[in-house]
């Protein structure tokens, strides 16, 4: 699946860009923005993410020139959370509105909700595996042979982390920067008591051991 990201702000950009390519998606940046239009017709995009304040034209502009000839899906972004700029977004044909400071987490469950909704799309990356154990990464549990465990947001991104490393060890930095999304921000001490409570939830289930921890490194699955 194909995504262009019409965003003029280069380190929104490449966060975007490399969550994306990490969950496989292939994805397309803007260069040139007074050629919007041409390398969406070139690139042919199966969606698009398209911020709404950008040099020479803005994001309004360009949705209603996409629109004159496709119905791929367009998910706004803006800095701006008022219910009228979302009402005006829509009523462009934005399909959906994301607010800066971005959540990527959120960003791309969006975005995989969306591509399900139009194409019948699933990405085998919305679940990880590690041994006989899946992490449910749309509907954020760990599920084993005969159970499921319900996470929250911040011991799911911990558990993601883990479960793409394998049997590497997650510095703890590497951590903390996946959790420290949106406006929430994990410190040394925050991820000690969520790894804490994760793993106590992980004992009721009988994986008390699953994530060892490497002293003054960081962490990983056994």
């Amino acid at each position: 699946m194909k995504i262009l990201i019409v965003e003029d702000d280069r380190t929104i950009d490449s966060i975007i860009s490399e969550e994306l390519n990490q969950w496989g998606y292939h994805t397309q940046s803007i260069g040139d923005f007074t050629t919007v239009y041409e390398t969406f017709k070139s690139f042919n995009p199966d969606l698009v993410l398209m911020d709404i304040s950008l040099p020479h034209y803005n994001g309004f502009y360009w949705t209603q020139k996409i629109r004159q000839e496709s119905n791929v899906p367009i998910v706004f972004i803006s800095s701006h959370a008022e219910s009228m700029d979302m009402v005006q977004a829509i009523q462009f044909g934005a399909d959906d509105y994301i607010t800066k400071p971005i959540d990527i987490a959120v960003t791309r469950a969006k975005i995989q909700a969306i591509l399900r909704r139009t194409y019948d799309y699933t990405l085998e990356s919305d679940k990880l595996s590690y041994g006989a154990l899946t992490l449910n990464l749309s509907s954020a549990k760990l599920e084993g042979q005969d159970f499921s465990v319900d996470l929250t947001r911040t011991e799911l991104l911990i558990l993601e982390i883990l479960f793409n490393m394998k049997n590497q060890i997650a510095k703890r930095e590497e951590i903390m920067n996946h959790c420290w999304q949106g406006d929430d921000f994990i410190d040394d001490n925050t991820l000690a008591v969520n790894m804490t409570r994760l793993r106590k939830k992980l004992s009721g289930v009988g994986l008390g051991e699953l994530i060892q921890t490497k002293k003054r490194i960081g962490y990983f699955l056994q």
